[in-house]
């Protein structure tokens, strides 16, 4: 994946900056896919309704980062079924998808504010339009103050707002969230994950978040898909507890949810044999 193709599904299509935005189903039946001979999905069946937030674990190198980019039509199965929002040509799904890689990929000749404010430059907003839409939003992403600052004096965490707020300004319905706090320390990973649970409780989505973290993957999502290894393919599905708390640490201290979380665990461990 490019910074370019990364862009690119963050910002086709039409979107205002609205969080208001059309919802979306994703449904995927008997997937393959395959690098040559390499096969990396295997008969993957996954459905996510409309405002769904869905985690994907599994081991490393299983297919979690190609299954998002098929959905978001960046690139496409071998065999089976996908379809997003009813989709199920490429440049439809990516139509309707806004893909976030692990790395933020903001641009460094950038201010905070431009970065954020790429995706509507990318659909013709004129610049002063683009900033001004964004700008609205910086307060409510914990950024007021820094919208003329360069990516490089920017925090982990704070870079992470800045890209997030990109993808969602873009109004796609469904969000691909790979990995996005992989790279930061175990207190900023804590803080954010909170965050991003406020975030999407305030502009629901329908999102497929990918991550290693089992405990990250219940708390942010309502249910949890357990990938085998490589070819990947459902071995479990696990529903989050509900309701949960709203605070993080109480919420993972949970009796409910430490027990979701090891059998989460355990059907990892059975993936991967």
């Amino acid at each position: 994946m490019t910074a370019e193709n990364s862009q690119i599904a963050a910002s086709s299509g039409p979107a205002p900056a609205s969080m208001d935005v059309p919802e979306a189903s994703i449904s995927i039946r008997a997937l393959e896919h395959a690098y040559g001979e390499l096969r990396t999905i295997d008969g993957l069946d996954l459905e996510v309704g409309p405002g769904g937030v869905v985690g994907l674990v599994g081991p490393s190198g299983c297919g979690k980062s190609t299954l998002l980019e098929l959905v978001c039509g960046l690139r496409e199965p071998s065999a089976g079924a996908l379809e997003v929002g009813g989709a199920d040509g490429g440049g439809e799904r990516l139509a309707r998808c806004a893909y976030m890689p692990q790395r933020d990929l903001l641009l460094p000749w950038y201010s905070a504010i431009d970065n954020a404010a790429l995706a509507l430059r990318n659909r013709g907003l004129r610049k002063t339009e683009a900033r001004r839409q964004a700008a609205a939003l910086f307060e409510r992403f914990g950024l007021a103050g820094f919208e003329q600052t360069p990516p490089a004096e920017l925090s982990g965490g704070m870079r992470q707002r800045v890209a997030f707020l990109r993808t969602l300004v873009s109004g796609k319905p469904v969000l691909a969230l790979d990995e996005p706090f992989a790279s930061l320390d175990a207190i900023t990973r804590a803080e954010m994950q909170e965050w991003l649970a406020e975030a999407l409780g305030a502009g629901p989505r329908t999102v497929i978040l990918v991550t290693h973290d089992v405990e990250e993957a219940l708390y942010l999502s309502d249910r949890v898909a357990v990938l085998s290894a490589r070819p990947a393919r459902v071995v479990a599905e696990l529903r989050a507890p509900d309701p949960r708390a709203p605070d993080r640490d109480t919420a993972v201290t949970d009796p409910a949810f430490v027990a979701i979380r090891e059998e989460a665990m355990r059907a990892l461990r059975e993936g991967m044999r």
